[in-house]
């Protein structure tokens, strides 16, 4: 199989923990906006579970959601990875195991980085070993011929 580079930029250099980093909140900001986000937020919270396991970030403790889904309140992991933090939904454990913070503080900022997203999705799946499928399977509704409508005169019967 032979891969496009100007499609899929390989990494320069190793896999830091900055770079791993810059790559997830570039992604992260991108699926905020993404008409279909799926893929970027599977992207971030794999790479996010890979750096905790290799002990490159760390759970730092529970916030408040800003926009709880549908319960009046609902709480996420708050990760640092580097100089960047990051949210991801809890597991059962986290909530034994970690502090809850209370609301979340709206001054604390993640640095600016200046990366692509194609760059930042290519760092993170060679980090991680996820690929993107070229192309989503599309609706079936789309897939059926046109067929013309059938008017009947006013008193005839379809049949």
């Amino acid at each position: 199989m032979l891969i496009d580079d100007k499609k899929y930029p390989q990494p320069k250099g190793k896999l830091t923990t900055e770079n791993l980093s810059q790559a997830l909140f570039i992604v992260n900001r991108h699926a905020k906006t993404a008409p279909n986000p799926k893929f970027l937020y599977k992207l971030k919270h794999e790479s996010l579970k890979k750096l905790i396991d290799d002990g490159k970030a760390k759970k730092i403790g529970l916030h408040f959601s800003k926009n709880p889904r549908n319960s009046k309140q609902q709480s996420d992991v708050l990760v640092e990875c580097g100089q960047y933090t990051f949210h991801i939904p809890p597991t059962k454990s986290d909530f034994a195991e970690l502090p809850h913070l209370g609301k979340l503080d709206g001054s604390v900022r993640n640095p600016k980085t200046t990366l692509s997203l194609n760059q930042a999705k290519s760092i993170l799946q060679t980090y991680t070993g996820i690929t993107e499928m070229e192309h989503p399977p599309s609706n079936q509704r789309n897939n059926r011929p046109y067929q013309k409508p059938i008017f009947k005169k006013l008193g005839e019967r379809y049949t």
